[in-house]
């Protein structure tokens, strides 16, 4: 069990520079994708009915509901560093939704952003939070328990 919560909260062994590099790139794409997350958000806790593409054939309220989880909650996981490689996730898959299966018929222009997102996020899901995060506690204090 300790492996298994060891290996989720590994932010990666990184000298200083690296580590605040991530931090930039944790802060910078969490927050820009709260910007989208947000609308979504207001619309789901909105009153009225829910106008929103249903991409994967789950019905708009779910799909919905999944691209907040994905937009806001994965979003304030991955800026605060709190299992970053599991919160980029589900940032991947609504972003790669979005790109080829929403704008599907849309011309490449539609789908850069999307893609350019769900590149950032493979990266965090590659390299880990870092030194500057609350992966990097957690994984010290596993650390020391073992000692």
């Amino acid at each position: 069990m300790k492996t298994i919560l060891k290996s989720i909260f590994h932010p990666g062994n990184y000298q200083d520079n690296i580590s605040l590099a991530l931090l930039v790139l944790r802060l910078v794409v969490g927050v820009f994708m709260l910007t989208h997350g947000y609308g979504k958000l207001q619309t789901l806790i909105g009153e009225g009915p829910i106008k929103f593409a249903d991409p994967i054939g789950i019905g708009h309220a779910a799909s919905l509901t999944l691209a907040v989880f994905a937009e806001v909650m994965c979003s304030v996981l991955v800026i605060f560093g709190v299992t970053t490689r599991f919160a980029a996730i589900p940032l991947i898959i609504t972003m790669l939704v979005a790109a080829f299966i929403t704008h599907a018929p849309d011309a490449f222009g539609k789908k850069e952003l999307p893609l350019l997102y769900a590149s950032v996020y493979v990266a965090i899901l590659l390299a880990g939070a870092g030194k500057y995060s609350v992966d990097y506690i957690v994984f010290k204090k596993l650390n020391r328990r073992n000692h």
